[in-house]
């Protein structure tokens, strides 16, 4: 199955898209359709009958244009598109300025003599008065000439949107004061006082700039990812033979050198290959401690060199560098709906048309059964039609996923879909994968004891040395304590390993035996009697012996260390309400000792590898909605059975890719930052949810007269209109918190 992205233009509430959404759902070979109002963008899943353009000229039919987004992803397409945006931003802003002009002296004129503001002399004349209201009035119409022509064309294909609710409304307000205006050109100069010029300009003068506001508000919703994109520089320093040269980022191909001084940023990912150099990688991972990076080790695109100038080797370009990963990934977060927005979804479906008819039966109502007057009638349903916000609905969830995603990224948390950060806010209970996950995932020298007159340098060098000829993750603990003392080691000769006991080998001729405690008791190697290893083990450390020409010399013990910040991050996701489980293929000894030391009490011990997803399966069995974290590709499995899987970082890319949230700082903080988060946004859609249904439910009542009925205000159509507008812009700017959580 192939998933395609497009970009929709013409939409402009929640109608539009899910009527978008219907269409190319429709289409043959569609899987799958979702359209995101808030980004603009149709993603669909595809099988090998489909036909992208049976799909475009579907969804032309009914009024809107696909852009299908081919030829890969790219930083620089990405910029391309937010300077499309920030142009599109101009012109709303323009629109508005100029409508304003039009429509705040038509207001004056219209409504200064009912508040007792003077008029200019020349307009004291009947036919003067309206005919300059008319031409303000067209002016206004012909900016927002883009609602009639998208509203009234999508009322006759029958897919009626927001815009066709603001064309009817206006247009009819419009097309009676013309009415209006000819009786008074006739002589019926009461009918000056019953025009409603003022309202339909002032309507979508208000529209305009609620839209704007609305669209300045979106653009900020994807700040996180702009600042993403802008991060890689547009130029890198190419290191030819003989000299340096200027050349643009996008044309570097993978094997390339590259040089980066100070205060520069790396265009894209490399290994470093000369000098070395602190880098700042917090974009990537939210970690603001900068990083020592010498040679041999890996950089990203987009983070910052700081302190020395250093050459590297290009290892990926474009779509491939994890800072394209990272915004793709993002991006695709935003345009998968969470569960919690398919309720509003339904409603907007139906809502427009339940709009038309709820004003034509209001003001009919008014008309034949109120025996209201026809101004009266009509002043109803355009209050109706311009109250009425589909928008609010559409945008209460796609907006606080935006911003919730951003700020995820902004911290080293990828969120991949809605559903993940819906399911990761009604998490209860969180296994925890031991090594990698509460522990670093390296085994470490964290004891060592001589029995011998010798230096504990002058042994770790002969223990190294012979380890140095084994590929075993407690021999390479012991090689790298050497490295990080400054020891050179030694040479050897005859080395020789045994599967689960140890290992030997020959140091100037001495014969150096290093293994467990049966080992060397199986080589007759005599150990003296206050040895003891049993203190080491409950602290879930691994004990090992060595010898040399048969001779006790020394016992040491080495261990995964637990993380600096697993102990507070347990604390915290204790606090947060959630049942924490360590779940390993360890003994029970070592298991229990390290989750004594962080503080979980339920610990799954020597779990095999196939079995783990089995162990979510017995938490979800109870009822209980299940979180896997781990970093290790025996835990794939896992994380796809749980509600959400949770990798590392720091991990496996199967680990990665099988999970629906990433933490790229490898650190459980991070998972108790996204845990909050989730909430939060989960809490601001509930917010958005509640007030744009109160709003509608409300205000639709109001504008139909239903105060007025008991004695109360009847609502003006311009006050109608502004409030439509700032329930969208409301919504948007609610999810806005989630910026400073």
């Amino acid at each position: 199955m192939e998933e395609k992205v497009y970009q929709v233009s013409g939409m402009t509430c929640a109608s539009c898209a899910l009527t978008v959404e219907k269409i190319a759902g429709q289409q043959e070979g569609v899987q799958e359709a979702q359209v995101n109002l808030a980004t603009e963008k149709l993603t669909i899943r595809t099988n090998t009958d489909f036909e992208s353009a049976a799909l475009e000229e579907a969804v032309s039919g009914v009024g809107y244009q696909l852009e299908v987004q081919e030829g890969g992803w790219s930083i620089e397409q990405h910029q391309i598109d937010d300077e499309q945006k920030e142009a599109h931003l101009e012109n709303q802003k323009r629109e508005v300025i100029w409508t304003s002009i039009l429509a705040v002296p038509l207001l004056y004129i219209a409504m200064g003599s009912m508040m007792g503001l003077p008029l200019p002399n020349w307009l004291s004349e009947p036919a003067t008065f309206v005919l300059v209201q008319l031409l303000l009035t067209t002016g206004v119409l012909w900016l927002g000439r883009g609602f009639y022509q998208r509203g009234f064309r999508n009322l006759f294909k029958g897919h009626p949107n927001m815009d066709s609710l603001i064309a009817i409304g206006t247009g009819a307000a419009y097309l009676y004061s013309i009415y209006g205006s000819w009786q008074v050109l006739q002589g019926q100069l009461h009918f000056a006082h019953h025009l409603y010029f003022e309202s339909a300009a002032t309507i979508v003068f208000f529209i305009f700039l609620g839209k704007y506001l609305e669209a300045r508000a979106k653009h900020q919703t994807s700040r996180a990812l702009q600042g993403l994109s802008q991060l890689a520089p547009q130029e890198a320093m190419l290191v030819k033979e003989d000299r340096v040269e200027v050349v643009a980022t996008k044309d570097l191909q993978v094997g390339d050198r590259v040089r980066v001084v100070p205060g520069e940023s790396f265009p894209v990912d490399g290994e470093i290959i000369s000098g070395e150099s602190y880098v700042d990688e917090s974009m990537m991972t939210g970690e603001s401690v900068p990083v020592h990076k010498q040679v041999g080790e890996e950089v990203w695109a987009g983070s910052l060199n700081q302190t020395g100038s250093v050459d590297y080797r290009v290892t990926k370009v474009g779509a491939e560098t994890m800072l394209s990963q990272i915004i793709q990934l993002v991006e695709a977060a935003q345009a998968k709906k969470a569960p919690i927005a398919a309720l509003a979804d339904r409603i907007a479906l139906y809502f427009v048309p339940t709009v038309l008819i709820a004003a034509v039966l209001a003001s009919l109502a008014w008309y034949f059964i109120g025996g209201a007057s026809l101004e009266f009638a009509l002043s109803i349903f355009i209050a109706v039609l311009v109250i009425a916000c589909p928008c609010a609905l559409g945008l209460a969830t796609p907006t606080a996923m935006m911003v919730a995603t951003g700020r995820g990224a902004e911290k080293g948390i990828l969120l991949k879909s809605g559903p993940a950060l819906e399911s990761l806010a009604n998490v209860e209970t969180v296994l925890l994968d031991k090594t990698g996950t509460v522990t670093a995932g390296k085994m470490t020298l964290t004891d060592m004891k001589v029995w011998t007159q010798e230096s504990d340098e002058s042994i770790l060098v002969q223990l190294a040395s012979v380890e140095s000829r084994s590929e075993h993750p407690i021999a390479q603990a012991l090689v790298q304590a050497a490295e990080e003392a400054n020891l050179d080691l030694l040479p050897v000769e005859d080395f020789k390993a045994q599967v689960g006991r140890g290992v030997e080998a020959k140091i100037d001729n001495q014969l150096i035996q290093v293994g467990t405690l049966r080992y060397l008791e199986e080589e007759g190697v005599s150990l003296p009697e206050d040895l003891d290893l049993l203190s080491w083990e409950k602290m879930g450390k691994t004990s090992l012996l060595m010898a040399r020409d048969g001779q006790f010399v020394a016992a040491l013990a080495v261990a995964d260390p637990v993380k600096e910040t697993s102990a507070q991050a347990i604390r915290d996701l204790k606090e947060l309400g959630l049942n924490l489980v360590l779940l390993t293929g360890d003994k029970e000894e070592t298991a229990r000792a390290i989750a004594n030391q962080v503080g979980i009490e339920e610990v799954v011990s020597q779990v095999l590898p196939q079995d783990k997803a089995a162990q979510v399966e017995n938490y979800q069995a109870k009822g209980q909605s299940v979180a896997m974290v781990g970093d290790g590709i025996n835990d794939a499995p896992a994380l796809v059975q749980a509600e959400v899987g949770v990798a590392m970082g720091t991990g496996t890319d199967i680990a990665m890719d099988a999970a629906d949230l990433v933490l790229l700082q490898g650190d459980l903080v991070s998972l108790v930052d996204a845990i909050r988060l989730s909430r939060s946004t989960l809490r601001i859609i509930k917010e958005n949810l509640f007030w744009a249904f109160i709003y509608n439910v409300i205000g639709i009542p109001i504008a139909m007269g239903l105060l007025y009925l008991f004695g109360g205000p009847l609502l003006n159509p311009m006050l109608a209109g502004l409030a439509m507008s700032l329930s969208s812009v409301s919504v948007v700017l609610n999810a806005l918190r989630l910026r400073f959580k």
